[in-house]
C-alpha cells in the first residue's frame, strides 16, 4: 500500500499531506539553522563525504560506499567509513567494529561494509563521535559516511546522492504522503548524482549492481546462480522486488519469493521456516550478514554479492575529486 500511496498510483496521500507539510517545515528550519549559522556543525580533521538520498528506503547506497571505498584503497588511500547503525544496539557508542561485531550490535549494513573492504567502520547515533573515535584509532585519510545526507551536524566537504533510477522520486512529496526526505531541488547543492538502474538523466552518472556467483552461507562454495535448484528467494532490503528481478535475471525463477522490512531482526526459526527439505534458500548479502551467526548446519543456504559498476569517464572524475581532498 506504501509503495502505491508514494509513487502516485493512491490518491490516498491527499489525506497524509497536512503531516508532510509539517515534516517539510521542520526539516526545512533544521537546515536553515545551519545555514544561517544559528546551529553549529562539528568538522573533522580529515576529509568527510557524505553518501545519502533524498527518499526513504532501499536505493543503493551501501554499494556505492563499498566501491567508493575499494577504488579509494586501491590507490593506496586510508578510508574510514562511519554509518548511524540503524537497526543495532550496542552497549555504548561509539563502537568501532572488529571480526567479533554483529548486526545485533552494529545493524546490518555496517557489518557488511567492513567484511566486504576491510575498512575502520564506526557507528554512533552522533556521527560526530564515531568520526572521532575513526580519527583517534584508525588514522583514516578520508571518512565516507553511509546515510547522512540530512544530519547537518556533521560538515562535510561532498555530498554525494544516490538515485532509485527506476522509483525516481514517486510522488514527491516529503514523508510521511511521499518518500521525500527533501525536495528535488536540493540535488541543485550536491557534488554529485547516482542513478541506480533506470536511465540517468543529464548531469548523473548511470550505475549497474551487477550479481556475482552465489556464495555458500555455510561453506562458503560458489556457483552461477541459474544453477540452483528448487529455490526459496529472500529479500529484506529496502526495495525487495530489486533482488527478485536481478534473480530474473540471472536465469533463476523462484519457486517462492520472501519480502522482509529492511533492517529486519532475523532469527535462526524464521529462516528454517522458509524452506522445506530439498529446497535450497537463496537471500542478499545483507540479509547474510544477519544470518552467518547461525548458520552451522544449514548448507542449503545462499547468498548472492552484488557490485556497483558506475559509467566511465563520470566515475573517474568523481574519484579524483575525493584523491584532490585527499592530496
Amino acid at each position: 500500500m506504501i509503495e502505491r500511496i508514494w509513487s502516485g498510483k493512491s490518491p490516498l496521500y491527499l489525506l497524509l499531506l497536512p503531516l508532510s507539510w509539517l515534516y517539510g517545515l521542520v526539516s526545512g528550519a533544521i537546515r536553515l539553522c545551519y545555514r544561517l549559522g544559528i546551529k553549529k556543525s562539528w568538522r573533522a580533521p580529515v576529509p568527510v563525504v557524505v553518501v545519502g538520498n533524498l527518499t526513504a528506503g532501499g536505493n543503493g547506497k551501501t554499494p556505492v560506499v563499498i566501491w567508493l571505498v575499494e577504488q579509494l584503497q586501491q590507490h593506496g588511500i586510508r578510508v574510514g567509513v562511519v554509518s548511524r547503525g540503524y537497526g543495532g544496539k550496542a552497549e555504548q557508542y561509539p563502537l568501532l567494529l572488529d571480526a567479533s561485531t554483529t548486526t545485533s550490535q552494529a545493524g546490518d549494513e555496517p557489518v557488511l561494509i567492513y567484511l566486504r573492504t576491510g575498512a575502520a567502520v564506526a557507528v554512533a547515533p552522533r556521527r560526530s563521535e564515531a568520526v572521532q573515535m575513526l580519527v583517534e584509532k584508525a588514522q583514516p585519510q578520508l571518512i565516507i559516511t553511509d546515510d547522512g545526507l540530512q544530519h547537518y551536524a556533521l560538515a562535510r566537504d561532498k555530498e554525494i546522492v544516490v538515485v532509485d533510477g527506476v522509483r525516481r522520486f514517486g510522488n514527491g512529496w516529503w514523508l510521511p504522503a511521499g518518500p521525500m526526505r527533501e525536495r528535488t531541488g536540493r540535488l541543485a547543492s550536491v557534488d554529485a548524482v547516482i542513478t541506480n538502474g533506470g536511465e540517468a538523466q543529464s548531469g548523473e552518472i548511470s550505475m549497474t549492481l551487477q550479481p556475482d556467483e552465489a556464495v555458500n552461507l555455510l561453506t562458503g562454495e560458489r556457483r552461477p546462480v541459474h544453477t540452483l535448484e528448487n529455490v526459496v528467494a529472500m529479500a529484506g532490503i529496502g526495495h525487495p522486488p530489486r533482488f527478485f528481478a536481478t534473480l530474473q535475471q540471472c536465469g533463476l525463477t523462484p519457486i517462492r519469493t520472501v519480502s522482509l522490512a529492511d533492517h529486519q531482526t532475523l532469527s535462526e526459526s524464521d529462516v528454517e521456516k522458509l524452506v522445506q527439505p530439498g529446497q535450497a534458500l537463496l537471500m542478499t548479502e545483507k540479509d547474510a550478514v544477519k544470518c552467518r551467526v547461525f548458520s552451522a548446519g544449514h548448507d542449503n543456504w545462499w547468498f548472492l554479492p552484488v557490485d556497483a559498476h558506475l559509467a566511465q569517464p563520470q566515475a573517474d572524475a568523481l574519484l579524483q575529486s575525493l584523491l584532490a581532498l585527499v592530496r
